[in-house]
C-alpha cells in the first residue's frame, strides 16, 4: 500500500464521469479519484481580491499533504534490503502522518502567517523524507541493487488546497481553515467539526455520501468462454467476534508496531501481527470452521462519527491519528473463491499475499484503487469514491474482488503488488501469469443512514485510514495471506475446476 507518484490531476467533474464509466466489479475497477477535502464548503472567496499576492496565500485552506508514492516504485529492491527498507518506507508513513498532525494543530498560525506551512511544515518534511530516501538508496546499492532515478526528487511533498481553490504558484498554501480541524472530539450528538468535517477534523463530509437509491446500475461482469472454470469454495471464518485487532500491517509494513496507521478487523489466522512468521500463521488457531484454512484476511474497520470513543481513542492508530468513533462490527462476513472466465484455475503457492485497494488513493490517485460500496437490494449499483446512503431496510455493503493472476514464481514482490495482477474485461491474465483462485469478500453492516442538512452530514461512518486521507472512500482496501494446507488448497482448485459449489 504505497504511495503512487504525484501528478497533477483533471477537474473534479471530469475525474467522477470517467469513475461511473470505468466500474468493473471484479478486475482493476477504478480509473479516477475524486481529489478533494471538502466539496460543500466554501472557499475564502469572499476576500477582498486586489489585496495582492499575500492575501491570495492567506485565503488558501489546505485541506491535506500529498507526498510521492516510493514504494510502489521500488519494483526491484535486493531480497537481503527488504526488510530495511519495508522499515524505511514505514518510517516515511510516520512523518507524513506527524506533518499532517502538526497541519490540522496549527491552523492558527498558518491563517496569520502566508508561509507557516512551507516553512514549519513542508520543507522540514521535505528534509527528514530526503533523508530516508538517502538511506533506502545506500541500502539498496549495499545489497547490489540499484534505486530508481530521480528519487531523491520524491522527497518533495505538496500541500493540497481544497476543492475550489487554486494551487499556489510554489506549490505550498498556507492551510488556514475555518475551524480548528484537528483537536479531536466532538460533543455528544454527533455534530461535525469545521475544517474537514468529522468528529476529529478529518473527514467525512456531506460531500462524501450519495444515495444509492439515485445511481444508475454500473456492474459489468465477463462472460465466460467455452472453457470456464465456474465453481466455487466458500469459507467462514467469522465477523471477528473474538475481537481480533491491531494497527500492524504484516504485508507492507512487517516488523513495525502501528505500521498501518489505522485499526484492522482480522478474521482467521489469530497470530497476525507486524511480527508473525510464516511458522507463527502456520501454527496458529483459526476461526474458519474448515481448520485447513488458517488464512489470514484483515481490513480497515468501519466505524460511526457519533461522538462517542472506542478502547483505543488514545492509542496510535486509533484517536490519536484521528480514527475516532464506535467501531461497527459486521453483521456477514462472506469468503469465497471462484474460477476464471477462460479456463482453470492452478493452486495458490502457501503465504502467497495479496493487497486489493489503495489506503492512500485519496492523494495517490486510482492506480491501485479497488474501493466498492453499496447497499443490500442495491448491489447491481457501486460506488467507488462515495460512501452509501441506503434507504429504510437496507445494509451497507463492501465488496472487495482480489487480484486473480499469479506470476507463478513469487509469493510477495518489493512493492507488495507486482507479483499478482487483475485479468482483464475479458478475464485473461498478462501474459506468463497463471489464472488462480479468485477472492472474493463481502461485508455487511447495519447501520442507521447518515442525514445531511445544510451542507452537514450527522452521524457519519467512515472507514479508518491514515489522517491525511481524511476517511475517503475511495482508500478501502483489504489484504490476504494463503495460509491453506495444501490438501485443502488442492480441494479449493477441485472445486473450481469442476464447476462445484462447496461449502
Amino acid at each position: 500500500m504505497g504511495r503512487t507518484s504525484r501528478k497533477r490531476r483533471s477537474s473534479l467533474a471530469t475525474r467522477m464521469t470517467i469513475a461511473s464509466a470505468a466500474l468493473l466489479l471484479g478486475g482493476g475497477g477504478l480509473v479516477a479519484v475524486n481529489v478533494y477535502a471538502s466539496a460543500h464548503e466554501d472557499s475564502a472567496g469572499g476576500q477582498d481580491a486586489g489585496s495582492g499576492t499575500q492575501q491570495t496565500q492567506q485565503t488558501q485552506q489546505v485541506a491535506t499533504i500529498d507526498c510521492p508514492d516510493v514504494g510502489t516504485q521500488l519494483s526491484d529492491v535486493p531480497g537481503g534490503a527488504r526488510d530495511e527498507v519495508d522499515g524505511e518506507l514505514a518510517t516515511l508513513d510516520t512523518q507524513i502522518t506527524q506533518a499532517y498532525q502538526r497541519l490540522a494543530s496549527t491552523r492558527d498560525a498558518a491563517a496569520r502567517d502566508p508561509q507557516f506551512v512551507r516553512n514549519s511544515i513542508m520543507d522540514p518534511l521535505k528534509k527528514k523524507r530526503g533523508a530516508v530516501l538517502e538511506r533506502i538508496r545506500l541500502e539498496m546499492e549495499r545489497r547490489g541493487g540499484q534505486a530508481p532515478g530521480g528519487m531523491n526528487d520524491m522527497a518533495e511533498c505538496t500541500a493540497q488546497p481544497k476543492e475550489g481553490e487554486q494551487q499556489p504558484p510554489d506549490g505550498q498554501g498556507d492551510g488556514s481553515d475555518q475551524g480548528d480541524g484537528g483537536d479531536g472530539g466532538g460533543d455528544g450528538d454527533g455534530d461535525q467539526q469545521q475544517g474537514n468535517g468529522g468528529q476529529a477534523g478529518n473527514g467525512p463530509v456531506a460531500a462524501d455520501f450519495a444515495d444509492i437509491t439515485k445511481v444508475q446500475p454500473n456492474v459489468q461482469k465477463p462472460q465466460n468462454g467455452d472453457n470456464a472454470s465456474t465453481g466455487s469454495f466458500t469459507t467462514r471464518c467469522g465477523v471477528n467476534d473474538n475481537k481480533k485487532f491491531n494497527t500492524d500491517n504484516l504485508i507492507a509494513a512487517p516488523g513495525v508496531s502501528n505500521g498501518a496507521h489505522h485499526l484492522h478487523d482480522y478474521v482467521g489466522n489469530q497470530d497476525n501481527d507486524a511480527f508473525s512468521s510464516n511458522d507463527d500463521l502456520a501454527n496458529a488457531d483459526t476461526s474458519c470452521q474448515n481448520q485447513g484454512d488458517k488464512s489470514t484476511y484483515y481490513w480497515p474497520v468501519l466505524r460511526v462519527q457519533d461522538g462517542s470513543e472506542d478502547f483505543d481513542a488514545d492509542k496510535d492508530g486509533g484517536g490519536k491519528e484521528g480514527n475516532v468513533g464506535t467501531i461497527l462490527q459486521a453483521q456477514k462476513a462472506s469468503i469465497k473463491f471462484v474460477g476464471s472466465p477462460q479456463g482453470e484455475v492452478t493452486a495458490m503457492p502457501r503465504f502467497l499475499r495479496i493487497i486489493t485497494g489503495d489506503a492512500k488513493a485519496f492523494t495517490n490517485g486510482t492506480a491501485n484503487a479497488n474501493a466498492h460500496w453499496s447497499c443490500t437490494g442495491f448491489e447491481d449499483r457501486q460506488l467507488t469514491d462515495k460512501y452509501p446512503l441506503c434507504p429504510d431496510g437496507s445494509k451497507v455493503v463492501r465488496s472487495f474482488a482480489f487480484q486473480s493472476c499469479w506470476d507463478g514464481q513469487n509469493i510477495d514482490s518489493a512493492n507488495h503488488r507486482t507479483h499478482v495482477a487483475f485479468a482483464d474485461q475479458a478475464g485473461n491474465c498478462p501474459q506468463n501469469f497463471k489464472a488462480i483462485p479468485q477472492l472474493k469478500m463481502r461485508l455487511v453492516y447495519d447501520v442507521q443512514t447518515p442525514t445531511i442538512e445544510d451542507g452537514q452530514v450527522k452521524n457519519p461512518f467512515a472507514l479508518d485510514g491514515f489522517p491525511e486521507q481524511l476517511h475517503k472512500p475511495i482508500t478501502d482496501h483489504d489484504d490476504f495471506i494463503n495460509v491453506f494446507d495444501d490438501q485443502t488448497m488442492r480441494t479449493v482448485v477441485d472445486c473450481i475446476n469442476k464447476g462445484d459449489r462447496c461449502d
